[in-house]
């Protein structure tokens, strides 16, 4: 079993080219976060997460977690990691800076959340979910809820979780039966909610969970829901922890991957209510949700780019190791890493993870800049990427998480379907991220419906053009740039013609959805990556001999030629999606 290696390089790369970091930096809020700055945090991080977290991995998904006496008992592997994260200060590091945080550029937190989502995904979840706390509460919550909560949820002493679902109320959160009654200041909440993640632990000294819930006599539908802030433990006047609030945990369930972490099924008030407080207005507790669920799919998204890393990484490693069979030129037995069919696969799993980073990075990048640039133009422009840009990182990243995943084992041979290798685990751990945070047709469906639709096909465009401005700046590149600007050229129309066909034909969005946002996230990481191509050309062009740079255009080129293809098929496929299913009716689809 490899050990972790933070890709500090590619990372570099990226802060560069795509996020353009010099000029970020200038931004309002983050003169104090420059370049050099940033580096040294890295570097330091990258240090605790390969050498800290990291080895915890796969021992850590062998404990898994258990209910004992109403409380759940983590993996012991995992006894003082969390602490260490929150002394070293890894938790959150854009938290704002008023309550405690360091206020740096979510690029880097980013950064961050990868070496932690690679060294041990799921520990991550912990954070993670933290951090979609922070988000709705900086948006939503009272003054005196930001003074109360924050602080503390930044720094990671207390921590974060999500209570949407229920056993009648998943994707459909309009039959959602939790109720809120109001008592004085607050309100008493009762109901059950299901796969609630790291929904009870005792790594932290308080949970604070947002639940939604509908006050009594509110209307029915999603226009009755509220959000209410839930803490495990009531906090005092003063700041300290007071009694236990009526909360449970009542079970833990047996999962697939993420062994290590927690899905806990939590009852609200079984002894009388549990005490909440109102986030946000009445009523209006999806709006408040929405805020923290799209943190959350952008940090899922970026998951699936970590878990392809950490396999990629075993997987090359096994594959220089392993020694099987003669490849020509060699007198003897060789590594399967010479094999070519060996290297496909290795290649694949590279492009991917490479193109899903680009693209992550690329759409944090812009959310940055939506709330901190001078000129309105560019922030109105950069939020409308963001929402568009939320469900393609979510979606396709982990879409393809799952490929990568099931590459690394497959270049293991038989030893990657057995457990001690550590290669099945990340292919058990990749396959609930396209489930996370609305699955990846309802990603699809909001890619196309929301961010498509509803404004005449103007975002997408202007995403084109973006496009179509690096096809102008390379008019004139070097010749190893010139297939991959033909292909770059073929993309962007085929994007025209999605486009279209959708804007065309609207009626049939929910039938070609999820085909359309593959060919998106296709053609839009094939675009970064070929930013990231040329950008180590022109290294290259200066005097480099470095092989890192002639990797780049490598991988650029093995996407262009191996993996944007797909998007021919995905194309046809958008014009006769809806008819193809409208002959099925629903009873057809039993056996008889």
């Amino acid at each position: 079993m490899s050990m972790y290696q933070v890709p500090q390089r590619d990372i570099s790369l990226i802060l560069d080219e795509i996020v353009n970091y010099d000029t970020l930096c200038k931004l309002s809020g983050f003169e104090d976060a420059s370049r050099d700055v940033v580096d040294a945090v890295l570097v330091e991080a990258a240090k605790f997460f390969e050498t800290i977290v990291a080895p915890t991995n796969h021992t850590a998904d062998g404990q898994g977690t258990q209910l004992k006496g109403g409380t759940v008992q983590t993996a012991a592997a995992l006894d003082g990691v969390y602490d260490q994260m929150v002394e070293s200060g890894w938790c959150c590091l854009n938290g704002d800076s008023d309550y405690g945080g360091a206020g740096l550029p979510s690029v880097v937190d980013l950064a961050t959340q990868e070496m932690l989502q690679s060294a041990n995904t799921a520990l991550s979840l912990l954070p993670m979910l933290s951090r979609g706390v922070i988000h709705a509460l900086s948006l939503y919550g009272s003054d005196e809820q930001k003074k109360t909560y924050l602080e503390k949820l930044i720094a990671g002493t207390w921590t974060g979780t999500m209570n949407l679902t229920e056993s009648q109320a998943g994707t459909d959160l309009s039959a959602v039966q939790t109720k809120a009654k109001p008592h004085g200041d607050h309100y008493l909440i009762q109901g059950q909610k299901i796969y609630i993640t790291w929904g009870d632990h005792e790594l932290a000294d308080n949970i604070i969970h947002l639940v939604l819930a509908r006050i009594v006599g509110a209307p029915g539908g999603n226009n009755g829901i509220s959000l209410f802030l839930v803490p495990k433990y009531l906090v005092n006047a003063d700041g300290s922890l007071g009694a236990r609030n009526d909360v449970a945990v009542v079970g833990v369930e047996h999962k697939l991957g993420i062994h290590a972490s927690p899905t806990c099924t939590m009852a609200f008030g079984d002894k009388g209510g549990a005490v909440g407080y109102l986030v946000g207005p009445e009523n209006r507790g999806l709006m408040c949700m929405f805020a923290m669920m799209n943190n959350a799919r952008l940090a899922v998204g970026h998951q699936g780019v970590a878990v392809g890393e950490r396999a990629y990484q075993q997987a090359v490693a096994y594959a220089s190791d392993r020694v099987q069979g003669r490849i020509e030129g060699h007198d003897t037995n060789a590594p399967i890493i010479h094999h070519p069919d060996v290297k496909r696969m290795l290649m694949q799993m590279r492009a991917l993870v490479e193109g899903g980073r680009a693209l992550s990075f690329f759409a944090i990048a812009a959310e940055d800049r939506s709330r901190r640039n001078s000129d309105l133009a560019c922030r109105k422009r950069d939020a409308c990427w963001v929402e568009i840009l939320t469900p393609l990182v979510k979606g396709w990243c982990t879409e393809v998480s799952m490929e990568v995943a099931s590459l690394g084992v497959q270049v293991h041979g038989g030893m990657g379907f057995i457990e001690e290798t550590g290669a099945a685990q990340h292919m058990r751990d990749a396959r609930i991220l396209p489930i996370y945070e609305g699955t990846n047709g309802i990603q699809g469906l909001d890619f196309l419906g929301r961010k498509c639709l509803r404004d005449g096909g103007e975002g997408l465009s202007s995403l084109i053009v973006a496009m179509q401005e690096t096809v102008a700046e390379l008019s004139n590149a070097a010749s190893s740039l010139t297939l991959l600007v033909a292909s770059l050229e073929r993309a962007i129309r085929q994007c025209k013609e999605a486009l279209d066909q959708v804007l065309s034909h609207p009626d049939d969005a929910p039938a070609i959805a999820y085909n359309c946002l593959l060919l998106y996230g296709n053609a839009l990481c094939y675009w970064l990556l070929v930013r990231l191509a040329a950008a180590a050309q022109r290294k290259i062009d200066d005097g480099s001999t470095d092989r890192f740079y002639t990797n780049k255009i490598a991988t650029a080129r093995f996407f262009a030629t191996q993996i944007l293809p797909r998007n021919d098929g995905l194309l046809r496929s958008l014009g006769d999606g809806a008819t193809c299913l409208e002959s099925m009716s629903g009873v057809d689809f039993v056996r008889t």
